[in-house]
């Protein structure tokens, strides 16, 4: 595929657990990194020229890469690459994508021979065949096209950029941060792009002091008729992960079979960095029940709907409804906990009883005691 692909990591942030690591690189269904769906995407499709653009609180997303074996990938010069512009930006303020992708040029127009751009967000998870896309854009012949997903609308949602469709799949709106109702569908934040179109577009809109790819590019363009938009609409899975609710609650519900099908199989295979541990041990009087777990847990207690991650030990006596749990953490005997995240290697108290709700989880930090 005659393709590029630059992946956005730090667009977003959910609270405490984005304060010291990227979008990217949030731990999520138990062995993975939200970056790994877009990774495993754009190797799937033989995309191997690919630019991570982080601005900050970027280690643990290099250390997790490394040098991209896992997906195929060589970290060097014409495949894949960090993009830290902000390390050599005239400015400290983060204005938008746009001057990301400016920034970031030298990347950009690096090689003759990806005509196409990818460009993807990682707040949005999802398991798609980017080679159907891509002959979308081409068949379509518009300057643009968005990845979308209907039934995330819901009149509630705040979405980045919201289109409604005519009975033919044409756009007959489009609006930026908003509130849309149920007849609208969502972007996914995945577009494409022809990458000699996108470097003209991104010098002029930043010669113009235009520096948002949702408002300025898509729809500035297409509202003054300076630009074509087509829609490639995805019916897979795709998990909206823009809050500590929607992480939450997409996490917890990869229990049901269906859905972590959907996400982590249908297309292709989704990879992570490969960390061999031994197999969990399950005590005599342990009871878990719906969960997913990773390697490496010693689980005596009980757990039901919860999400394990590596190295998680569970105490005789502790009973967890509803959780996630990441690496290294240690929940004491007797210890109860409902809908609470716990960042990697906290510490939980023998006796110890948190409880939070479905709408608002209680969120525990990296290496705290409680």
């Amino acid at each position: 595929m005659n393709a590029m692909g630059i992946i956005f990591a730090n667009d977003g942030t959910i609270g405490a657990l984005t304060e010291k690591r990227t979008m990217a690189s949030l731990p999520f269904g138990g062995r993975y990194r939200q970056v790994d769906f877009a990774l495993s995407n754009l190797s799937a499709a033989g995309i191997r020229h690919v630019g991570i653009i982080t601005r900050h609180s970027y280690q643990s997303l290099m250390n997790h890469i490394g040098s991209g074996e896992e997906w195929g990938m060589e970290l060097e010069e014409g495949g894949l690459e960090f993009l830290t512009p902000y390390a050599m930006s005239r400015t400290d303020n983060y204005r938008g994508k746009l001057e990301s992708l400016y920034t970031a040029m030298n990347f950009l127009e690096y090689g003759d021979e990806d005509e196409y751009v990818f460009m993807i967000d990682s707040a949005v998870l999802s398991n798609i065949d980017l080679q159907c896309v891509l002959s979308s854009h081409i068949e379509s012949g518009c300057d643009i096209t968005v990845v979308t997903k209907a039934g995330i609308a819901n009149g509630t949602k705040q979405l980045d950029l919201a289109l409604k469709l005519d009975e033919n799949g044409k756009i007959c709106d489009m609006a930026v941060d908003y509130v849309a109702p149920a007849d609208y569908v969502a972007s996914m934040d995945i577009f494409v792009l022809s990458k000699k179109w996108l470097v003209r577009q991104v010098k002029e809109h930043i010669a113009h002091n235009l520096y948002h790819m949702d408002r300025d590019l898509v729809l500035g363009l297409w509202q003054k008729g300076q630009a074509t938009v087509n829609v490639y609409q995805f019916k897979g899975e795709a998990m909206f992960n823009e809050s500590v609710e929607e992480y939450f609650q997409n996490s917890l519900a990869l229990t049901d079979k269906k859905i972590r099908y959907d996400l982590f199989h249908y297309n292709h295979p989704v990879y992570t960095r490969v960390r061999d541990r031994v197999p969990s041990f399950y005590g005599d009087r342990c009871q878990i029940k719906d969960c997913i777990v990773a390697d490496g847990c010693m689980l005596g207690g009980e757990a039901s709907n919860c999400i394990l991650f590596r190295q998680v030990t569970l105490y005789p006596g502790a009973d967890i409804q509803d959780c996630i749990i990441m690496n290294d953490c240690v929940i004491g005997e007797g210890a109860q906990l409902k809908n609470v995240i716990l960042d990697k290697d906290v510490v939980v108290r023998p006796g110890a009883r948190l409880m939070g709700t479905p709408s608002n989880p209680v969120i525990v930090k990296r290496g705290e005691i409680v």
